[in-house]
Order: structure tokens, then C-alpha cells, then sequence
């Protein structure tokens, strides 16, 4: 999208434009279906009423932590192995042994096809005689799932750290784990699993993130609650790519750990308690977030020695980046190629830098991932682009119409060895060696049956490309359209 920075922005502008980003993937078949998982409420103290809720039936779990009331035995013993699941995935995680000393109570209640209640996971945090107690309620009116049970677990996990070693006054200010850390550590299981999608986490490399690191840490209890289902996975993605990026520093385990035994109870800066368990790492506001980017590449299988663009696929990319922001008589934003920079020399150098920074961060994304050759060319447009910002534009005209060459120049020779080797072929080759025979009957049978997924958005997805190509259409009497096969 890329109009103006996002610190620019106003808040709806930018709210608009991260949810036309996700739309746009989703069209593109990015974003696999996501059901929407319910934030892990802030766990408050409360004394536990007489008549708390207690099944006639209990089960107790392997590692005797988790107590399941409620429901039919079959859903009893299942949510008893989901819990203890989860608790094994997180264990593995950080690898550590179990050492817990709070138990965690699960209450089942309702049945399939009552009404619907506002959450049907939730997470509270009892008194009972000056012992806290968690308890997880679980609503049965959509049977169980999986992940957002999961979830709450781990929330309930983390909580339990903070409060193993606390009593009597330690226990009177309310505790909270932060939607990042819980999407996190289930993203990062999910990784561990091979039961992530790279492809998110590419497409979000390439648009420079939907959240700004300062963003994702200020994201509360109300804000995970009312973001849609597009928007929650690309939270999740960039939480789990922050959570992995921390385990891999050095002592990152052990720095994890105590981390996690501290941040429930934490009511300062986050940035300030992450310096304090890995101080290995600069964690400066900018350092930060190009290393959480790297992370990104990283995990969207985008390895920087060997997963280059051509470069042609670089010339691509690198057309679409080298654009000015303008502003027009209305304040409307619009684009222009980096040829219009002499527009720019009546601004005052406020509006200069807003305008070339877009185009400025870009360049640094796209270094990633370039043609190693184009490097320099990259390093070379960051400094015109630096100089248009300062009105320093003696020779920025003789610069651009030099590096306009280069490229040129280099596109010139990559066609001449691609002739080469066409000649090559054509005069050397005597006979079709038959290797690809197999590929190339493969590709025709799957052109003949293609697969499709039956899946909701997927359906829907057929069905807008359908209205975006009319000419498949047939119309019926009164204006009306009919979609083949229906």
C-alpha cells in the first residue's frame, strides 16, 4: 500500500489500511481459514463464592494439575489429554521440567446447541483460604476447540509461574499475560510442529508487517477482542516470529525462562524486561525491528544466501519501490516515479522526508531479498534518496541517470547469456533426453484435474473470481447472473 508512513497516519487511516492489506491476501489464497480465538482475559483476584460451581464427577490429569468437572465422561477424559498436551508443548518449548504447584481447574458447562455465551473459553483467577486456584470454564455449546483451548491453557501456564512463589499481599494487584506472549508461544509450538504456513510469514515480510513492534506490545485484552479473524492471524504470525527470534539468542532458553516467570506480574515497559533477561541483544526501539524483520525472512523460508530474486524479478520489485509520495491541493496522497523529485524542492524538509521514506524503507526490505549485484545499486538510491530529503540535489539528476544505465547494462547482459545458452542448446542438442517426460506429464494431468478445497473461503474465494471475470458468466432474464454450476 505504502501512501505515506505509517507514523503519518491517522489511526483510522492506518486501522483501514492493515485490514485492505489482509483482504488482499486472502484474495490471493494467503491466508489459510482461521477461527477466531478469544483473548486471554486479565486474570483477576477475587474471592471464590460458596456455591462455585463443582461437578459430581471429577477426572484428574496424568501429571495430577488439571481437574476437569462438567460434561459427559468421553469430553472429560479429551479435554483432560488437551490440557496436558498443551502443557507438554509449552514444557518442550522452553525446555524445562515440570515443577508446578498451583492446580488448574476446568469446568465444562452447557451442551450442544444452547445459545452461544460472550466467551466460550474464559480464565479466572480464584482465592480459596489464601491459596489462589486458576479455573478455565469451557461452554460445550460448539463442542471443544482445540487451539483456543490450547491457548487458554497456556495463558493459564504462564499465570501459574507468576503466582507459584506469591502469598498474602503479593497476591492483591491483578495479573495479566499479554495476547502476544499466548499467541506467541502458540505459534511458535504450532513452527515446532511443522504445522505453520511460511507463506504468511512471507507475505508479511514483504508488506513490512502489519504491527510495529510497540504496536503488538501495547495490544490489550479489548483490541485482541475486537480484531477479525484476517487481522488475528497476521498478530499471531508476527507474535510467534518474536517468541522464535527470542529463543534463538544466545541463552535464550534460559532467558526465556525467567522472562517467563516474571512478565505475568510485570507492570512496566516491555522492552525494558526484555533488555533485563537478554541482555545480549541491543534491544533499541530500531534494532529491534529490523531483527524481528529478519526473523520474518527467516521463518518465510527466504534464505538470504541461496532464496534470491533473479534479477529481473529484482528490476520488478525495484520499479514498483523507487515511488514518491505527493500531496495533492485536497491532501490526498499520491505516487509518482523517483523522476519527479524536482517536485519536491519547494517543500519544506519535514514534507520532503515524509515523502521519500516510504520508498526509503522499502528499499531496505527489498535488500533482503535482491539479486546480490543490485546491492550496492540499493545503497546507492538510499543516499539519493537521503539527499532529495535534504534538498541537496546538485548532481542527483547525473546520479539517477547512472544507475538508470547500470541497470540497463545489466539486464543487457543477462539476455545475451540466456541467448547464449538458447544457441547452445539449439546447436548442441541432437535429441530430447526424455528426463522431464514424467514432470511434464504430471503438470498436464494436474492442468486436466485441478484440486479444489471445499473449505467456506474457498468457496467464497471461487465465487468472487467469478464476479472479477464476467465473461464466464451467464446472464439471465431481468439483468440477473448465473455462476456455472449453479
Amino acid at each position: 500500500m505504502g501512501c505515506m508512513p505509517a507514523a503519518q497516519m491517522p489511526e483510522p487511516t492506518r486501522a483501514f489500511e492493515k485490514r485492505l492489506l489482509v483482504a488482499l491476501w486472502m484474495l490471493c489464497g494467503l491466508i489459510a481459514p482461521l477461527r477466531a480465538e478469544e483473548a486471554p482475559p486479565v486474570a483477576q483476584v477475587v474471592e471464590a463464592p460458596a456455591d462455585a460451581p463443582v461437578g459430581p464427577d471429577q477426572v484428574v490429569s496424568r501429571s495430577k494439575q488439571f481437574r476437569v468437572s462438567g460434561g459427559d465422561s468421553l469430553v472429560r477424559g479429551s479435554v483432560t489429554l488437551l490440557a496436558e498436551e498443551s502443557k507438554d508443548e509449552l514444557l518442550k518449548l522452553t525446555t524445562e521440567e515440570d515443577s508446578w504447584k498451583i492446580p488448574v481447574k476446568v469446568v465444562l458447562s452447557g451442551k450442544s446447541g444452547d445459545p452461544l455465551p460472550p466467551r466460550t473459553v474464559s480464565m479466572r483467577l480464584w482465592i480459596l483460604e489464601g491459596v489462589p486456584q486458576l479455573q478455565i470454564d469451557v461452554h460445550l455449546s460448539r463442542g471443544i476447540d482445540q487451539e483456543r483451548f490450547k491457548r487458554a491453557v497456556t495463558a493459564a501456564m504462564l499465570y501459574e509461574r507468576a503466582l507459584r512463589d506469591r502469598s498474602g499481599d503479593a497476591l492483591d494487584h491483578p495479573f495479566f499475560v499479554p495476547p502476544w506472549l499466548a499467541d506467541g508461544l502458540r505459534e511458535a509450538t504450532a513452527w515446532s510442529l511443522n504445522l505453520s504456513d511460511r507463506r504468511l510469514y512471507e507475505a508479511l515480510f514483504k508488506q513490512g508487517g502489519l504491527f510495529k513492534i510497540e504496536e503488538m506490545f501495547a495490544v490489550g485484552e479489548r483490541a485482541f477482542d475486537e480484531m477479525d479473524t484476517a487481522m488475528r492471524a497476521a498478530f499471531r504470525v508476527s507474535s510467534g516470529a518474536l517468541v522464535m527470534a527470542l529463543l534463538e539468542q544466545p541463552q535464550g532458553r534460559e532467558g526465556f525462562r525467567a522472562f517467563l516467570n516474571e512478565v505475568g506480574a510485570y507492570e512496566g515497559e516491555m522492552p525494558v524486561l526484555l533488555r533485563k533477561h537478554f541482555p545480549e541483544l541491543n534491544l533499541s526501539s530500531t534494532s529491534l525491528a529490523k531483527w524481528w524483520a529478519l526473523q520474518m525472512a527467516n521463518k518465510g523460508g527466504l534464505n538470504q544466501l541461496t532464496d534470491v530474486l533473479t534479477i529481473r524479478q529484482t528490476e520488478v520489485s525495484l520499479a514498483e519501490v523507487l515511488r514518491l509520495n505527493f500531496r495533492d491541493a485536497e491532501g490526498i496522497v499520491q505516487q509518482k516515479p523517483i523522476d519527479a523529485w524536482p517536485e519536491l524542492a519547494d517543500l519544506d524538509e519535514g514534507e520532503r522526508v515524509v515523502a521519500v521514506r516510504p520508498a526509503a524503507e522499502a528499499l531496505v526490505r527489498l535488500s533482503y531479498r535482491c539479486f546480490p549485484s543490485y546491492r550496492p545499486l540499493l545503497q546507492e538510491y538510499q543516499q539519493v534518496l537521503d539527499a532529495i530529503s535534504k534538498n541537496q540535489t546538485d548532481n542527483v539528476a547525473a546520479r539517477l541517470a547512472s544507475l538508470a544505465e547500470t541497470r540497463k547494462t545489466m539486464i543487457e547482459r543477462v539476455d545475451r547469456g540466456r541467448d547464449y545458452l538458447d544457441w547452445f542448446e539449439i546447436t548442441r542438442a541432437r535429441q530430447t533426453s526424455g528426463a522431464f517426460d514424467d514432470y511434464l506429464q504430471l503438470k498436464d494431468r494436474l492442468k486436466d484435474r485441478p484440486h479444489r478445497r471445499n473449505d467456506p473461503i474457498s468457496d467464497y474465494l471461487d465465487r468472487m473470481d467469478r464476479v472479477f471475470y464476467r465473461e464466464q458468466e451467464a446472464p439471465l432474464p431481468g439483468g440477473e447472473f448465473a455462476f456455472p454450476g449453479e
